[in-house]
């Protein structure tokens, strides 16, 4: 009988130690969380602003000032809204791949990010513009992230409509930027943005209903039946579009932007009266379309507002 003492085998693989974080992916997760998306349509509304005040191009490092202590507010509100709204995002299917939901960043990090980049905000525009406009950077911020996210975005259906208005402070900025002050035209594209918004908005809230609902969110699509929110959505599409015509006196203002604001705003009309008449037959339509071409809307209107005092008649 043999007494040799046999020993397991070693195992043919070891499970993979996890890897460490790379720098790029860190650094992707942290711009995630400034909601890159907004952002960027916040700033195409800062730079006609610009132009507008200044009835010609400003100064290249006044504008490139401007826009980065922009994206840093913009940057901030977003990520103190992910942030406090963390809970919500883990219920959401749209909201699934934010950096706090899978992980890719501490709660600790992203509340550190968030104070960094609105103080950082602030006194980049305090010292490369002025007062004002670093004060409207502050207000901004403020707005959304109490105003609209821990106030109203849990409680009100109403939530979009006051909460938008802190998506209206960059063409404050812009204007204040250049000028030192606030003259009635800059109030004025405040106005275009402050009805465009839920214009905006609610045909989202129509297409992710369910995941509203699953969050708690009382977003007027989960709260109304779609005919309601149609009949909204075509009621600030015609606000919107009627306000805009309010520029048409501006100095700096004539035919290009007279056109695109006709021209454009009679297809964002167009397309929320497409959507109320799917509503009222008991489809859904296409929100999406509605959401995509609001952008594509403001965007257009944007660049006539740009362009319109920089042409030579």
């Amino acid at each position: 009988m043999s007494s040799e003492i046999q020993t397991p085998a070693a195992p043919s693989s070891l499970p993979a130690a996890p890897k460490a974080k790379s720098l790029g992916r860190t650094v992707k997760a942290y711009v995630a969380l400034t909601k890159p998306r907004v952002m960027e349509l916040l700033l195409v509304v800062t730079v006609p602003a610009m132009i507008l005040a200044q009835q010609g191009l400003p100064n290249l490092w006044l504008v490139l000032a401007t826009l980065l202590g922009g994206a840093m507010s913009a940057g901030s509100a977003g990520a103190f809204n992910c942030y406090i709204d963390r809970d919500m995002d883990r219920k959401m299917k749209r909201t699934k791949n934010r950096p706090l939901v899978t992980g890719e960043l501490s709660d600790r990090s992203a509340l550190v990010f968030s104070w960094v980049l609105g103080v950082l905000s602030v006194v980049w525009l305090w010292a490369t513009t002025n007062w004002l406009a670093a004060a409207l950077s502050a207000a901004a911020i403020f707005f959304y992230v109490v105003v609209y996210t821990l106030v109203l975005k849990r409680h009100s259906e109403q939530n979009i409509i006051w909460g938008g208005i802190a998506g209206c402070f960059p063409v404050l900025i812009g204007w204040a930027a250049v000028t030192g002050d606030l003259g009635w035209p800059a109030w004025v594209f405040f106005l275009v943005i402050f009805l465009w918004t839920p214009a905006h908005y609610w045909p989202l809230s129509m297409r992710y209903r369910d995941d509203y609902a699953a969050a708690g969110v009382p977003m007027l699509g989960v709260v109304r039946g779609r005919a309601t929110v149609g009949l909204q959505i075509i009621l600030y599409a015609w606000a919107t579009v009627a306000s805009s015509l309010l520029l048409l006196p501006a100095p700096g203002i004539g035919w290009l932007y007279t056109s695109v604001a006709l021209l454009s705003g009679g297809y964002f009309i167009v397309q929320a009266h497409r959507l109320y008449g799917s509503a009222i037959r008991g489809r859904e339509g296409k929100p999406m379309q509605v959401f995509h071409g609001s952008i594509s809307y403001l965007s257009i209107l944007s660049l006539a507002i740009a362009v319109d005092p920089l042409l030579p008649f």
